[in-house]
């Protein structure tokens, strides 16, 4: 995948991680973008504004695409390298390609995802990182409810 196209597709996530965290949230967003380039749906983590542990950014975006006969050539974005639970949503449906704005802060299912045939486009981008850093820092026991304790 071209970097610069994934880059600007990230861009997608980032504003919904944005929103989340204005909203009182947790700061993840994610996007699923069609083989034409088309976003199909969008989402953030909603899980504190929502009190649904299951609305992860990647489980929103998915529900916002809606249902399709099939999610092949289809592009998840996050923010932030899956976790388990939304490693499997791409596994489950056959979404082809994964675009992680970062894993330094959570390491998620990303290289289980490649192991099993998903592109996995690793960006390493500053502001992503930055986002979950600063938030990790200031709100432990948030993070640890739910993502931090899986290790990483």
């Amino acid at each position: 995948m071209d970097l610069e196209l994934a880059r600007d597709w990230l861009r997608t996530a980032v504003e919904e991680a944005r929103a989340g965290h204005a909203e009182g949230g947790i700061p993840i967003g994610a996007a699923l973008y069609g083989s034409r380039g088309e976003v199909l749906g969008r989402g953030r983590n909603r899980r504190v504004q929502d009190g649904d542990p299951a609305t992860h950014a990647e489980t929103a975006a998915f529900r916002d695409a809606g249902r399709r006969p099939s999610y092949r050539g289809t592009t998840m974005v996050t923010t932030l390298s899956p976790c388990w639970y939304c490693s499997g949503l791409v596994r489950q449906f056959g979404i082809s390609r994964v675009v992680v704005g970062e894993a330094g802060t959570f390491s998620g299912g990303h290289e289980w995802l490649a192991a099993h045939g998903v592109e996995v486009v690793l960006l390493d981008d500053p502001e992503c990182g930055a986002l979950m850093r600063e938030f990790v820092a200031g709100n432990p026991e948030l993070w640890n409810e739910d993502i931090g304790f899986a290790g990483g």
